[in-house]
C-alpha cells in the first residue's frame, strides 16, 4: 500500500509558485497594479511588490468579495469585456426585491452585452492566427484560424435565421467535442437564441428527458462517432429523438461518422445550413441576464433540472476564472478532457474570451494506449489542460510518467475536477508530469457545478498547491462553511455556502417564474444564502478541502464522516483502480451499515478476503474505527454519472430497499451495468 499523509500534517506544499511565475502572471500584474493605483494595500510597509502571494491574494480575495461594485468593474476592464451599452450599476434589487437579497439581485441593470462578440474578438489575436484545435477519433485532425471561425458562425448563424430562429428560441444539439458544437453555440447566441445539448453517448431517454422540457426550435446532431476502434450508430437515436421534440422547426444532420451519406427524408444537412456567407452583421446585444444557454443537472434521482445561464455572468465568471485563477491569456492553449453535456465544455470553450486557443477532442481517452491525453497535450502544444481527478488517479495507478514520454515543455497548468483529487495523484503529478528542470507546472484543482457553470474553489497562480488540498476561494465567490447552526467555521468540516450573489448563478431554472423551484433547490438550508450542497473544510492557510457531497455524507452512530477521507486511504492502495462508500442507515436509530465496493486494478491478482482484510485494517489505522466498513465488495465498476461522478446517494438508496427505477434513472448512468452487482449485493444481506 501506498504510505498516506493527513493534509494536517504536511511538511510543506507541493509546489509554490516561482518569483517569476507570481510577477508574469495576469492575476499578479493586475494586483501591483491596483497596488500602484492605491485600490489595494502595497504588500510591504515598503511598497516593494517585487515579492507577495498569499496575503496579496487573500487581501484582493477579500475585497472581490466586500466590494463587488468595485472588483468587477476593474476585473472586466482588465479583461477587455465590453459593453454595447454601459450598466447603470454592477449590483442593483430588482423592482420587487431587497438589497442585499440572492433572489432579489439583478447584475449589471441596463447593460447590453454578447457572448458570441467577446468570444470572437479573440482579445486581439490576429486573424491568421489558430483559434481552434479539433482532435478526433472520427475524422482527421483541423485547425481553425480566428477568421475562419469566424466565418463558420456567420454561416451557421445565416442558416439558423433562414430557419426562422430568433431571440429567446432555443437551438438543440445532440453534437460531440467537434468545431460545429461550438460555431452552432455562437450562433445561437449571436441571434439572442437559448444554445442546449446533448452528448451523443446519451440514449433517446436521456436527450427527452432534458430537451422536451425546453421545447427546441432546431435540432443539430451527429449521424454516429467513433470511440477507439469502434463505430457507434446514432441514426436510430436522432430520428426518435427528432419524432419525440414535436416544436422542431428543423432539423439538421451533420454526417460525422459517414461523412459522404446524404442527409435523410426529413433533416437539412449541414452543409445546407452552412452553405451562404454571412452579411458580417454585428452579434445581437442583449440584456446581461438574457439566456445564452441551458445546462442539466444530472438526472439521477428524478427530471433533470433545466439550468438557465445568461451572457452578462458567463462573461465576467469565466474570463475572471481562466485569467486569474488558471492564469489563461492571448497565445495560450486550452484543453480540458469533457463532452459536451458537461460544464466543462461550456468552459472550455470559453477559452476564447480570453484570446486562448482552444482544443477540442472526441473519442475514447484511454486509446490506442493509457497515455493518449498526454499524446494529445504535446501535439497540440498545449499550456493549460485539464483531466478529471480520476483520469490522474487512474494514471498514478497505471504508473505513467508523461515526463519521460512525451515533451510536456509548454504545459504550465495541469486542471483537475470532477471530483475531490486525492493527496496521492497530486503528488504523482509533482512526480511523473511536472519537469523539475522547469518546476512552475501549477496544479489547478477546481470545485464548483454546473449550477453556477464555474468553480467556487480552485488554482491561483500566486499560492502554495498542497497535497489533497484546493489552493483557495476564487476572487468574487464569497465562500464560506457553515456548521449545522449556520455559524462560520474554520478548520472544521461543514456545509459550502456562498454568503454573497455570484455573477454566474443561474438566471432562473426553466419553466419555474415563481421561482419556488430555485429556492428550494439552493436557498432552504439557510435564510438567503446559497447551499451548493458540499461538504467542505476551509482550513486556516485558507486551503480548502472538499469531502463529498452533502447528501452523500456518512453518518455513523451520530458521528459524520465525508467520503473523501476514504476514498483517500482505499484508492492509495496499488490493486484498487476505483471505490464507493455509502452508509446505509438503520431505521431504529443504531450504526447502520457501511457499505465499501472497490474495483481491482486491471490485470491484478487479488484475493477477495485478503484485500478486505487489508482495506479494514488501513482504514482502522489511518481513521478510525469508526471507519471500518461492514461489507467490502469487489465490483467490476463503480456506478457512475454521465460526467463521471460517483453515484453514492442513488446506490444507498438501492442497498436501502428502494427500487432502481425509483432510486435513479438509468438514462443518466454513464455505465448502468454497474448497477446489477449493487442489486446482486442488497440481495446477499
Amino acid at each position: 500500500m501506498m504510505e498516506m499523509h493527513s493534509t494536517s500534517k504536511q511538511s510543506g506544499p507541493l509546489w509554490e509558485p516561482s518569483a517569476a511565475r507570481r510577477q508574469a502572471s495576469r492575476l499578479g500584474a493586475w494586483l501591483r497594479r491596483l497596488q500602484r493605483e492605491g485600490v489595494l494595500p502595497p504588500p510591504h510597509p515598503d511598497g516593494d511588490d517585487s515579492h507577495y502571494g498569499d496575503d496579496c491574494y487573500e487581501t484582493a480575495w477579500r475585497w472581490s468579495v466586500e466590494h463587488p461594485e468595485q472588483f468587477w468593474p476593474a476585473a472586466a476592464e482588465a479583461l477587455g469585456i465590453a459593453w454595447s451599452t454601459p450598466p447603470s450599476t454592477t449590483l442593483a434589487p430588482t423592482p420587487d426585491g431587497e438589497p442585499g437579497s440572492f433572489l432579489g439581485t439583478r447584475w449589471w441593470p441596463g447593460g447590453r452585452i454578447s457572448y458570441t462578440r467577446q468570444a470572437l474578438s479573440g482579445a486581439g489575436q490576429p486573424g491568421d492566427s489558430v483559434a481552434v484545435l479539433a482532435r478526433s477519433q472520427t475524422r482527421p485532425a483541423e485547425d481553425l484560424t480566428w477568421d475562419q471561425l469566424r466565418d463558420l458562425v456567420e454561416r451557421v448563424r445565416f442558416g439558423l435565421e433562414a430557419a426562422g430562429v430568433g431571440p429567446g428560441d432555443r437551438v438543440a444539439g445532440y453534437l460531440p467535442n467537434i468545431p460545429e458544437a461550438l460555431a452552432a453555440l455562437l450562433a445561437a447566441a449571436a441571434l439572442g437564441a437559448i444554445w442546449t445539448c446533448c452528448a451523443p453517448e446519451m440514449g433517446v431517454a436521456g436527450v427527452l428527458d432534458r430537451l422536451a422540457q425546453v421545447e427546441p426550435a432546431i435540432l443539430i446532431g451527429v449521424d454516429g462517432y467513433r470511440y477507439g476502434e469502434r463505430d457507434i450508430d446514432r441514426r436510430t437515436e436522432m430520428e426518435a429523438i427528432r419524432q419525440g421534440l414535436p416544436t422542431l422547426r428543423s432539423a439538421v444532420w451533420v454526417p460525422y461518422l459517414r461523412t459522404e451519406a446524404a442527409a435523410p427524408d426529413g433533416w437539412t444537412s449541414w452543409d445546407e445550413l452552412t452553405a451562404t456567407p454571412g452579411h458580417g452583421t454585428p452579434p445581437a446585444e442583449v440584456a446581461a441576464d438574457h439566456p445564452l444557454y441551458i445546462l442539466y443537472s444530472s438526472g439521477t434521482t428524478g427530471r433533470p433540472k433545466a439550468i438557465v445561464h445568461g451572457h452578462g455572468g458567463i462573461v465576467h465568471e469565466h474570463a475572471k476564472a481562466l485569467a486569474f485563477q488558471f492564469d489563461v491569456g492571448p497565445g495560450d492553449r486550452l484543453f480540458w478532457y469533457t463532452t459536451t453535456g458537461w460544464m466543462m465544455w461550456n468552459f472550455l470553450v470559453s477559452g476564447l474570451l480570453v484570446g486562448a486557443a482552444v482544443v477540442l477532442f472526441d473519442g475514447n481517452p484511454s486509446w490506442p494506449d493509457a497515455d493518449s491525453l498526454w499524446a494529445l497535450i504535446e501535439d497540440t502544444a498545449t499550456t493549460c489542460a485539464g483531466l478529471g481527478a480520476a483520469s490522474l488517479v487512474a494514471a498514478e495507478k497505471a504508473a505513467l510518467h508523461p515526463r519521460q514520454a512525451h515533451g510536456l515543455t509548454r504545459l504550465r497548468t495541469l486542471g483537475s475536477t470532477g471530483s475531490p483529487l486525492p493527496a496521492a495523484a497530486a503528488r504523482w503529478v509533482y512526480d511523473a508530469v511536472a519537469d523539475p528542470d522547469q518546476p512552475d507546472l501549477m496544479l489547478a484543482s477546481f470545485s464548483g457545478g454546473t449550477d453556477v457553470c464555474t468553480g467556487f474553489v480552485g488554482p491561483s497562480p500566486l499560492r502554495p498547491v498542497w497535497a489533497g488540498e484546493i489552493s483557495c476561494r476564487c476572487l468574487g465567490a464569497a465562500v464560506e462553511v457553515f456548521d449545522d447552526d449556520g455559524r462560520f467555521v474554520v478548520d472544521e468540516e461543514g456545509e459550502l455556502v456562498l454568503t454573497a450573489p455570484l455573477p454566474s448563478m443561474p438566471v432562473g431554472l426553466w419553466d419555474d417564474d415563481d421561482r419556488r423551484r430555485y429556492r428550494e433547490a439552493y436557498f432552504e438550508r439557510f435564510p438567503n444564502v446559497w447551499a451548493h450542497g458540499d461538504r467542505m473544510t476551509l482550513t486556516d492557510r485558507g486551503t480548502c478541502i472538499i469531502t463529498g457531497r452533502s447528501d452523500g455524507t456518512l453518518n455513523r452512530g451520530g458521528v459524520r464522516m465525508g467520503t473523501a477521507e476514504f476514498y483517500d486511504v482505499v484508492e492509495a492502495f496499488d490493486d484498487v483502480a476505483d471505490s464507493l462508500v455509502v452508509h446505509v442507515p438503520d431505521a431504529e436509530g443504531g450504526n447502520g451499515e457501511l457499505w465499501l465496493f472497490v474495483v481491482p486494478l486491471a490485470g491484478s491478482s487479488v484475493d477477495d478476503r485478503d484485500l478486505a482484510d487489508r482495506l479494514k485494517r488501513a482504514l482502522r489505522t489511518d481513521l478510525s474505527p469508526r471507519h471500518v466498513p461492514d461489507h467490502v465488495v469487489t465490483v467490476a465498476a463503480v456506478p457512475r454519472t454521465l460526467s463521471g461522478k460517483k453515484l453514492e446517494v442513488p446506490v444507498k438508496r438501492i442497498l436501502a430497499g428502494t427500487a432502481v427505477d425509483d432510486a435513479l434513472t438509468l438514462a443518466s448512468v454513464a455505465n448502468p451495468d454497474s448497477i446489477d452487482a449493487i442489486v446482486a449485493a442488497r440481495a446477499r444481506r
